[in-house]
C-alpha cells in the first residue's frame, strides 16, 4: 500500500526485533498538515486507502502470471472493511502483494517523490489551495492521519513467511517490530479520533465506498448490515460478507452506463490527484487489434513534471489483468501528463517493458492513442475555451515539445498552440490565448505571413522596437516568452499555407512587398552617416544600414537569415555545445532626432561615444547581453554629466 511513496531507508534496529524510528522531515511536516484536518472533505481517506489496497492486488495478480505460487489457495481477492463501534477502530484488510520488514519501513517512513521541498513552499495556509497541491503531490495512505489518533499496519509479503506491524501517532516517529501469524496482504487499522467516530457507522462507510470506489475491479466487502448490527447469522455463527461496490473495472463498461461522477472518481483512482480532471476520453477498438483506452487530463501539472526521466504513463491492462504502471511506451514524451488506461487483447500477460518496446502492435496503439489524446485536447478547446485555456497555463509548454518531437502530428499540433499578441498587450495579452487559426482571421490584406517576435519575457516583447512597422500598419504581431519558443519555431515553417516570419530577422517581408525590406547595393559612403556608423561599430556588426522598421525607436539590432537567437544560443550553450560567433546588424532611424543630431556632429571622438551607446541600447532592447557593461555605464555617465554642466 502507499505505492505513491517510496525511498530507501536503512532498519538502524534489530531486524528480528522492534525499532523505532523518526519520520522523514518533509513527512512530519506533511503529517502535521493532515492531522490539523487540512481537506474539508475528509471521506477521501477511504478512497485513498482502498485505492491502495486495489494496486496491492493488481501488482500480485501481475507476478502471480510467472510465479502462480505467490498466490497459493488464497486467490479470492477481495478489500474487507470491518469497523468496531465500540473501540473507535476501522481496519482496511487486502490479500495483495504485502510488504516486507523494509519495505514497510521504505514505503511508510519517507516521502521520496521528487519536488518535496517546493511543494511545502508554494502551501499558503488557503484550506483549499493546499488541498489541491497535496493532491498533486500524491499522499494518500497520510490521508489516514485526517482522521486517525494512530494508525497501525500489519502486513507480510506474498512468498514470504515474517510478518511485519507498523504502528504510529502522525507525530514525530514510528515503531516497526515483527509480528507473527499474518495472512499475506495489508491491514491497515485506524484507531479514530473522537471526531471521526462516525466512520465506524456501517450505512457510511457503504455510502462512500459506493460514491469514491464502486469502479474498482476488486470486490470491497463488508459485514452484512445485520451482523454488523451483531445478530450472528448462518449455522456456524461466522460472519457473513456482502460486495458493496460493483467490482467491475469501469473501462469495460459500455459508456452510455458509466455517469460522469464515476468517471470523475476512477480518475482519482488511477492518478491519485484530489481534483477533477479536466476532460477525458473513453474508447474501445475491434477489429485488427482489440483495445480500450481510458485517457484523462488533469487540470494541474504535478510537481515533476519537467523531470522528463521521471516515471510515468498509462497504466497497462492485458485482459483485464494489471500488467504495470506506467506504461510509458503507448503515449509520446510530449503528452506524459496524460492518465488512464489501456487494456489490450492482444497482447501475452507475460508482456514485459523490453517485448513492449520491440512489437509493432504497440506501435499501432501508440499511433492511435497520440492521434485521440490530440483529438480530445481540440475537443476541450473548441467547447471548453476557457477550461483549454486552463489547461494551456498547466501543460502548453510541455505541448510545445511535439512539434519537434512528432512530425506527424505537426499540423494537430499546431492548431492547439496558444500565443500572447498584439491584438491585447495589457494584462490580457500575457495569457497565452490566440490560435493561429484565429489569428489569420485578423489578417490584413496582401498578408501570407505568421509574424512573431521571440523575447525572455512579455514585457520586454511587447516593448521591443521591431514591433513599430506592424503597430503603423495594423499588423498583429505573436509575442513569444515561454523558454522553449525558439526552438518552437524552429520547428514550425508554415500553417495553413502560411509562412512563420521573425520580425527580427533583416529578411524581413512586408504584406504588398515582393522584397525584404532591406537594404540591397553598394557599400554605404565613408562619409556618409551608414559608413560613419560602420567605422564605429566595425566588428561588432555584419552590416549597418537605415531601418525601415523602426518608427518612433532611434535603433535596432536584427539577425541575419541563419543566425542563431539569444534564446536558442542559451539553450545550446548550456548542453554544452560550442557555438561559432554570431554578428547582429544594426539599423538606424534617420529620421529620428538623436540620428539627425547625430549626422550633425563633427566631433568624431563624441560621436564614437554616441554611436556605442545607440547600440548598447539597441543591445539590452533586443535582449542581447552587453559585450562591456561597465564601459557602457561609464559612456552614460559621461554623458550624464555633460547634460548637467
Amino acid at each position: 500500500m502507499a505505492k505513491d511513496q517510496s525511498a530507501r531507508t536503512t532498519d538502524s534496529g534489530d531486524n528480528d526485533g522492534a525499532a523505532t524510528y523518526g519520520f522523514q522531515t518533509e513527512a512530519k511536516q506533511l503529517l502535521k498538515l493532515m492531522i490539523h484536518s487540512l481537506y474539508s472533505n475528509r471521506d477521501i481517506f477511504l478512497r485513498e486507502l482502498i485505492s491502495n489496497a486495489s494496486d496491492a492486488i493488481d501488482k500480485l495478480r501481475f507476478r502471480a502470471i510467472e510465479a502462480p505460487e505467490l498466490v497459493g489457495d488464497d486467490a479470492d481477492f477481495a478489500i474487507t472493511i470491518e469497523s468496531d463501534d465500540e473501540k473507535g477502530m476501522l481496519t482496511i484488510r487486502d490479500n495483495g502483494i504485502g510488504m516486507t520488514r523494509q519495505e514497510v519501513i521504505d514505503n511508510l517512513g519517507t516521502i521520496a517523490r521528487s519536488g518535496t521541498a517546493e511543494f511545502l513552499s508554494r502551501l499558503s495556509g488557503d484550506q483549499k489551495k493546499d488541498a489541491a497541491l497535496i493532491g498533486q503531490f500524491g499522499v494518500g495512505f497520510y490521508s489516514a492521519f485526517m482522521v486517525a489518533d494512530e494508525v497501525e499496519v500489519r502486513t507480510r509479503g506474498a512468498g514470504t513467511e515474517q510478518g511485519t506491524l507498523w504502528k504510529s501517532r502522525g507525530e514525530d516517529s514510528f515503531s516497526v517490530e515483527d509480528a507473527a501469524d499474518l495472512p499475506r496482504g495489508t491491514a491497515v487499522t485506524l484507531h479514530l479520533g473522537a471526531d471521526a467516530r462516525d466512520f465506524t457507522d456501517g450505512f457510511r462507510l457503504r455510502s462512500i465506498v459506493r460514491r469514491y470506489s464502486d469502479h474498482i475491479g476488486v470486490p470491497v466487502r463488508m459485514p452484512k448490515a445485520a451482523e454488523a448490527d451483531g445478530e450472528q447469522e448462518g449455522e456456524t455463527g461466522a460472519i457473513e460478507y456482502e460486495t458493496v461496490n460493483s467490482a467491475k473495472a469501469l473501462w469495460t463498461r459500455p459508456r452510455t452506463e458509466i455517469t460522469e461522477d464515476e468517471y470523475r472518481s476512477f480518475y482519482k483512482h488511477v492518478s491519485h490527484d484530489f481534483e477533477d480532471p479536466l476532460t477525458w476520453s473513453h474508447n474501445r477498438v475491434e477489429g485488427k487489434l482489440e483495445y480500450t483506452s481510458l485517457l484523462y487530463v488533469p487540470k494541474r501539472a504535478p510537481f515533476d513534471l519537467w523531470n522528463r526521466d521521471a516515471p510515468r504513463g498509462l497504466k497497462l491492462y492485458v485482459q483485464r489483468v494489471f500488467i504495470m504502471d506506467e506504461a510509458e511506451q503507448f503515449l509520446p514524451l510530449y503528452l506524459r501528463f496524460i492518465k488512464g488506461v489501456v487494456d489490450c487483447n492482444d497482447l501475452p500477460l507475460n508482456v514485459s517493458r523490453e517485448i513492449l518496446q520491440q512489437d509493432d502492435r504497440v506501435g499501432t496503439i501508440r499511433s492511435a492513442l497520440t492521434k485521440r489524446a490530440l483529438s480530445m485536447l481540440q475537443t476541450l478547446a473548441d467547447k471548453q475555451p476557457d477550461e483549454y485555456a486552463t489547461f494551456w497555463e498547466e501543460f502548453g509548454e510541455v505541448l510545445k515539445e511535439g512539434t519537434g518531437e512528432d512530425f506527424g502530428n505537426r499540423e494537430a499540433l499546431a492548431k492547439l498552440l496558444r500565443f500572447s499578441s498584439t491584438s491585447a498587450k495589457e494584462d490580457a495579452g500575457r495569457k497565452q490565448t490566440v490560435s493561429l487559426d484565429s489569428y489569420l482571421e485578423r489578417k490584413v490584406e496582401g498578408q501570407d505571413q505568421i509574424y512573431y517576435l521571440v523575447a525572455d519575457s512579455f514585457d520586454a516583447a511587447v516593448n521591443s522596437p521591431h514591433l513599430e512597422v506592424f503597430e503603423d500598419r495594423g499588423i498583429e504581431v505573436l509575442l513569444l516568452h515561454d523558454r522553449i519558443d525558439e526552438w518552437l519555431m524552429a520547428n514550425l515553417s508554415e500553417y495553413q499555407d502560411h509562412r512563420f516570419q521573425d520580425v527580427t530577422r533583416a529578411d524581413l517581408t512586408l504584406p504588398g512587398e515582393t522584397s525584404p525590406a532591406k537594404e540591397e547595393g553598394e557599400e554605404p559612403e565613408a562619409d556618409g552617416l551608414t559608413g560613419r556608423i560602420a567605422k564605429v561599430l566595425d566588428d561588432r556588426v555584419e552590416k549597418v544600414r537605415p531601418s525601415k522598421r523602426l518608427k518612433s525607436s532611434p535603433a535596432c539590432l536584427v539577425l541575419g537569415e541563419d543566425s542563431l537567437g539569444p534564446q536558442m544560443r542559451r539553450i545550446m550553450e548550456a548542453s554544452g555545445q560550442t557555438l561559432p560567433e554570431s554578428k547582429p546588424q544594426f539599423e538606424y532611424n534617420a529620421e529620428h532626432p538623436l540620428l539627425e543630431r547625430l549626422d550633425a556632429e563633427t566631433d568624431e571622438a563624441r560621436f564614437a561615444e554616441l554611436v556605442l551607446v545607440l547600440f548598447d541600447q539597441a543591445s539590452l532592447a533586443g535582449g542581447v547581453p552587453l559585450r562591456d557593461a561597465p564601459a557602457y555605464v561609464e559612456r552614460m555617465n559621461r554623458l550624464l554629466l555633460d547634460l548637467l554642466k
